[in-house]
C-alpha cells in the first residue's frame, strides 16, 4: 500500500466514525436588572443602578423632612439617606421588616437607599421580550421607560436615575 493510499484510508476511516459538529446557537443579548416588590407589584430596576441590597439599618431620623424620609444611616462610613419608596408615591406598604430591603443607588456620589417591600433577585429578560410599559401608578409613571414580559408577566423598568433627579423627590421639606 502506497502512504497515498493509507493516507486517503484513514481519512476515511476518521470521517465515517467522527462526531458530528456541534449545533451552531444564536445568542440572544440579555438584560439583566434587580427585581423588587412595591405593594403587590413587581418591578425591576437595572443591576448598574444599584451598587448594593442591605436590610433596613439603624437610621437616624431628620426633624422637619417629609414622612416619606426614614433618615440617615452610616453605611461602612458612608452616609446614605434612607427614604419609603411606597411613602413617596403615596402608596401603602405590603412588606413587613423581614421582607423589607434597601436598594442602595448611587447618583453623583450620593447614596440613597430606597426601601421596597422585598427583592426578588437578579432578573435576566431577552431583550426582544420588550413589551409596551403597562399601566402603573400614576406616580410611578414618570419613572418606568420600558418594560419586559416573562412567563406571562410584565416587568415594568423603573428608572431610579430619573426618579433621584425628580422634583418630587428633591423636595423633601416639610
Amino acid at each position: 500500500m502506497t502512504p497515498f493510499a493509507l493516507l486517503t484510508e484513514m481519512e476515511n476511516r476518521s470521517r465515517r466514525f467522527a462526531s458530528p459538529l456541534p449545533q451552531q446557537v444564536e445568542t440572544v443579548s440579555t438584560w439583566r436588572g434587580i427585581g423588587f416588590l412595591l405593594g403587590n407589584e413587581q418591578y425591576v430596576a437595572n443591576m448598574a443602578d444599584v451598587v448594593e441590597i442591605l436590610q433596613m439599618p439603624k437610621v437616624t431620623r431628620v426633624p422637619g423632612v417629609k414622612n416619606w424620609v426614614l433618615g440617615i444611616a452610616n453605611v461602612r462610613g458612608r452616609m446614605v439617606s434612607v427614604m419609603d419608596l411606597n411613602g413617596l408615591l403615596g402608596q401603602p406598604s405590603r412588606g413587613n421588616w423581614r421582607s423589607q430591603r434597601v436598594l442602595v443607588v448611587e447618583q453623583d456620589e450620593y447614596l440613597t437607599g430606597l426601601l421596597v417591600d422585598a427583592v426578588l433577585g437578579m432578573q435576566s429578560f431577552p431583550v426582544d421580550r420588550e413589551v409596551p410599559v403597562p399601566q402603573v401608578p400614576e406616580a410611578l409613571a414618570p419613572f418606568v421607560a420600558k418594560a419586559f414580559e416573562r412567563d406571562g408577566r410584565n416587568w415594568p423598568v423603573m428608572e431610579f436615575g430619573e426618579l433621584l433627579r425628580s422634583p418630587e423627590f428633591m423636595n423633601i421639606a416639610v
